[in-house]
């Protein structure tokens, strides 16, 4: 099946060098470019792509503006943030605005083209600076649940429904799954327990399983919300 995109950055270099790229890929058709928001949703009107790389920082309409007004206009379109920053000034909103996406221009061109693939195919793909940033917040948001429930007697139940189904995960899953709630790669996971890479993928791709997960970023907050890595 073939993924039609559309390239959204106000620089025309940047695009050029995306479309080139992108070319070479047999299941990837650039159908569009658009230099800001604005011509982004017209774009969209006419073209209907499948994915859309987009940046942060525009004229006229910015990534943040684009993505809310695409997310209303054209839900079914996947957003894609290609960018440079990965605080959590740009990281949050983006992903309030439903992003699916959000990577940094220093991406490896390969890794660029499995995101695209990973996102298109319905999963979130997010940088790993990124998903440290959405983690952290969720971490503080659940610190402060707990302790609001702890000193509430006749509150809610402080056990975390979601900790059910962690028994399941061997020890070493169990350090995996600490190190992808903190937003690590599978590179960084390796180099952290002294394993291979490739063994790496193994435990996460059990830790999914075992625990019906979609991608890693739905076992991150997974972790998060059981209070595993609180």
């Amino acid at each position: 099946m073939t993924i039609n995109l559309l390239l959204v950055d106000d620089h025309a270099m940047v695009r050029r060098g995306l479309q080139v790229f992108l070319s070479t890929q047999p299941d990837i058709k650039v159908i569009g470019e658009a230099s800001n928001g604005r011509e982004a949703l017209e774009r969209t009107a006419d073209l209907n792509p499948d994915v859309i790389l987009m940046d942060l920082h525009m004229p006229i309409m910015d990534g943040i503006e684009t993505a809310q007004a695409l997310r209303i206009s054209h839900p079914q379109v996947k957003v894609i943030v290609l960018t440079s920053f990965s605080d959590q000034d740009h990281v949050l909103p983006a992903i309030r605005v439903g992003i699916k996406g959000y990577l940094l221009k220093d991406i490896e061109p390969e890794a660029l083209v499995v995101a695209i693939r990973k996102v298109h195919n319905g999963q979130v793909e997010l940088h790993s600076e990124a998903a440290s940033q959405l983690m952290n917040l969720m971490a503080i948001s659940t610190l402060e649940q707990l302790k609001l429930n702890t000193s509430d007697p006749n509150g809610p139940n402080t056990t975390p429904a979601a900790i059910t189904g962690l028994e399941l995960l061997t020890p070493r899953e169990q350090e995996v799954l600490d190190l992808i709630a903190l937003g690590m790669s599978n590179k960084e996971i390796a180099s952290k327990l002294v394993i291979t890479e490739k063994t790496v993928k193994t435990h996460v791709s059990h830790v999914l399983g075992k625990l019906n997960l979609a991608d890693r970023t739905q076992a991150a907050i997974f972790a998060l919300k059981g209070g595993y890595n609180a």
